[in-house]
């Protein structure tokens, strides 16, 4: 195969994880919007449109796999396309952890927690993915660290909100007249909140891992994979 040829695969291949970037961002922003507005219709089309992405990660999956089986590379040809399918396997699992997000909207009893600010950790997740996509376009090797110093941030913000939640359970009187359902009520939306943080956690780490590998693709350099 002419070797233009095969330069425009990788290209294809890079601009086609970028899209799935994209697509995984957007649901992302919108399971918090959902969440945040108790949006039920969309929180639903959230759910429904998982196979979207299932789909772009098995045409990538293939793509990533015929391009080392077929043309055989070496080098940094080799590191851009076992990082890119590293990279797609954490966007399919951002998307996942999504989806969840819109089963805990639909599940959600009442509003409880309000010291708890799930928006401003699911906006550090999301400009923490965003500029993870962005170094792994842009060859960045320094971004790669600012993004994994930034995790650091974003484990406290979920321990502190983990922590607010099980002292309000703590400091929470229930009335012994009620009803059995109330404290089932009550213990299911304290393990969705809790829930929520633990998966807007895992998105900064897939975030982390991202850059971790586009560390590695862009100076061979294996620092930050863990």
């Amino acid at each position: 195969m002419p070797r233009e040829s095969y330069q425009e695969q990788l290209e294809t291949m890079q601009g086609d994880v970028l899209y799935m970037s994209e697509v995984v961002i957007d649901r992302l922003r919108l399971a918090l919007e959902a969440m945040e507005q108790k949006d039920e219709e969309a929180a639903h089309e959230l759910i429904e449109g998982d196979d979207e992405i299932n789909d772009l990660y098995l045409d990538l999956e293939q793509d990533c796999i015929d391009l080392l089986a077929l043309q055989q590379p070496v080098a940094g040809d080799l590191r851009l396309i076992a990082s890119s399918f590293k990279i797609i396997t954490d966007l399919e699992r951002v998307a996942d952890l999504a989806v969840n997000l819109g089963e805990y909207t639909l599940e959600s009893q009442q509003d409880m927690f309000p010291e708890v600010d799930i928006n401003a950790i699911g906006d550090l997740t999301v400009e923490m993915l965003e500029d993870a996509m962005a170094a792994y376009e842009a060859r960045d090797d320094e971004a790669c660290y600012d993004i994994a110093e930034r995790d650091d941030e974003l484990d406290q913000l979920c321990e502190r909100a983990s922590q607010t939640v099980v002292r309000d359970l703590i400091e929470t009187e229930l009335d012994p007249e009620d009803p059995d359902e109330r404290v089932e009520e009550l213990m299911q939306d304290v393990s969705r909140m809790l829930l929520t943080v633990r998966d807007l956690e895992r998105v900064g780490d897939h975030a982390v891992n991202i850059a971790a590998r586009t560390l590695y693709m862009v100076e061979n350099d294996e620092e930050l994979i863990y």
